[in-house]
């Protein structure tokens, strides 16, 4: 019997956990951290690794508070579509007041995490999840102008470690902003495409044209030059303390082409195995470039 309850009691546990996870989305808010780090070490001076921790904590909060106000608002929603109907508060297995409780502590625990590295930081972070909910969450229903919108609090973390490392905000964090500001329109375009007839099912309007077409494709492609540019823009020294060495540009320059390749080929085939291969290209070139700027300033 101890046995069998022992199990239960575990299963339960793990459940609970799993459904903790998807309702924060861990993955997003793991590559979100990494970018928040990634950022910091740019920034840093000297690196403190509590302040390390601290950063990746409260943004983790601040992340999955996001999530689960997003989840919360589009509980209804998510129900219509396929890859979101067992989801934990669509499925049943999340009640709304409950993932609302998680929501607010995890946005307590997010702001004060991210007060004790600096005010600057905090304000930044509370601002991502204010956009997330009140903007670009009730916009996806009604224009495809939401993407730009979301484009803003997506963009925030790479800037956010810059600014917990130096409590400042000037032409760098504003540079690593715009990087991952440009490159989230032909992620989440190549991400819009793959699940375009699903989306649709719930009502949300992800692509420019509203259609899979070759205005479409060809929005990425001109977002995509606009990344790979700014990009490369700290060799040139224009870009204050964020610099770049010569090969650490050539390289980040050809992982862009290599992303812009996978760009023409979807306005060429315009199908979701091309729009598939490029979302993942492109979640490879934003890992890879930040790395490669880490990398860059330490050698």
């Amino acid at each position: 019997m101890k046995t069998a309850a022992g199990t239960i009691k575990q299963a339960t546990w793990s459940m609970t956990m799993s459904d903790f996870k998807e309702l924060t989305k861990v993955r997003l808010a793991v590559s979100v951290v990494f970018s928040s780090i990634a950022g910091y070490f740019l920034g840093a001076y000297q690196v403190d690794f509590v302040s390390i921790l601290l950063l990746a904590f409260g943004g983790y909060c601040m992340v999955g508070a996001s999530n689960a106000y997003n989840q919360i608002i589009e509980k209804d929603l998510d129900a219509l579509m396929q890859r979101t109907k067992n989801r934990p508060l669509p499925a049943g297995r999340v009640t709304r007041k409950n993932a609302l409780v998680i929501a607010i502590v995890l946005t307590i625990l997010g702001v004060v995490s991210l007060y004790f590295l600096n005010p600057k930081t905090a304000l930044f972070g509370a601002i991502s999840i204010f956009l997330y909910t009140s903007l670009y969450t009730p916009l996806k229903t009604k224009t495809p102008l939401s993407v730009f919108v979301g484009a803003i609090p997506g963009a925030i973390p790479f800037m956010l470690g810059w600014v917990a490392a130096t409590n400042d905000f000037g032409i760098e964090p504003g540079t690593l902003f715009m990087i991952q500001f440009f490159w989230q329109f032909p992620h989440f375009w190549a991400l819009g495409w793959m699940l375009d007839e699903d989306y649709k099912k719930g009502g949300f309007k992800m692509l420019p044209t509203g259609k899979k077409d070759t205005g479409t494709a060809l929005q990425i492609i001109l977002y995509t030059i606009w990344m790979i540019v700014i990009s490369i823009m700290p060799a040139f020294g224009f870009t204050g303390r964020l610099e770049l060495s010569v090969i650490a540009a050539i390289i980040i320059f050809l992982m862009g082409v290599v992303m812009l390749i996978f760009a023409f080929k979807l306005y060429e085939k315009r199908d979701n195995i091309s729009a598939r291969k490029l979302m993942l290209a492109s979640v490879s070139y934003i890992t890879l470039m930040q790395i490669v700027f880490v990398i860059d300033k330490f050698i």
